[in-house]
């Protein structure tokens, strides 16, 4: 092996013992008191070595969000792969997406953390580009549902792009969890099934759509019933899945 090649196995490895740090003191101690003085302490390296490898603090939490990708991606997969009609697969993937958020809930409030507008604006291009490429194939697992619906008619007649479309959803569910994750804000308006709620508005936006099967908005069981079969037949060899305590079936009109 070259020392070049040396030199680059051992900064990726090295990084990727720094991110671990990282993500074991954000779960010990939490988001805001994370310093890269501490980290660099924790490591054994010198807080040099740290902005070696990112620009800054910005960089480094964006690198540890962007790690968590892979599972994502993962469940996305799992459900790309789904024998079912392409409107069960969306809603497949609404699953996915609640299931990780309640696994990784750290994830989560990270991401909401850098999405902030200060903070988004210390993260380096270089930094910004690497996270849209490793979130790429996610979006592309989700947009050739959305193309396959358009050409085998299972879409109605639409005007918007596959890209304009799955924005919609995606909306909806960043708002979601962006609710759910936000500590005491949804209490006093006793939201007791967030993603329920959120399931019931997807069925609206898709049924809105023409999107086949369409789906009576006032049948929770049907809606249930939908949710129950995503967990046998596509995360039932994932240990921990529950779909009523992912989705519990409230009593009609206590959404």
């Amino acid at each position: 092996m070259s020392t070049k090649k040396r030199r680059q196995r051992e900064f990726v490895e090295r990084e990727s013992r720094i991110l671990a740090k990282a993500w074991e003191l954000l779960e010990r101690d939490g988001l805001l008191k994370l310093q890269m003085s501490r980290l660099a302490e924790e490591c054994e390296y010198s807080v040099g070595t740290l902005y070696h490898h990112f620009s800054s603090k910005e960089d480094m939490l964006l690198a540890l969000a962007t790690e968590q990708v892979s599972e994502r991606l993962r469940l996305f997969e799992k459900v790309a792969q789904w024998q079912a009609n392409t409107r069960d697969r969306m809603i497949g993937f609404l699953f996915a997406d609640a299931l990780f958020a309640r696994r990784e809930p750290l994830f989560f409030h990270l991401q909401q953390y850098i999405t902030t507008p200060v903070i988004a604006a210390a993260i380096s291009e270089e930094r910004r580009q690497l996270a849209i490429e490793a979130h790429r194939p996610l979006a592309e697992l989700f947009l050739s549902v959305v193309e396959e619906a358009q050409s085998n008619g299972d879409l109605g007649n639409t005007t918007l792009s596959p890209l304009q479309l799955g924005l919609g959803l995606w909306a909806l569910a960043e708002g979601m969890h962006t609710l759910v994750h936000a500590e005491g804000l949804s209490e006093p308006y006793k939201v007791s099934s967030p993603y329920s709620l959120l399931l019931n508005h997807c069925h609206a936006w898709l049924n809105g759509h023409e999107w086949r099967p369409l789906y009576p908005l006032n049948d929770l069981q049907a809606q249930a019933e939908l949710i129950d079969r995503v967990r046998r037949e596509v995360f039932d060899v994932i240990p921990g899945v529950d779909a009523g305590v992912l989705f519990p079936q409230p009593a009609q009109g206590a959404l």
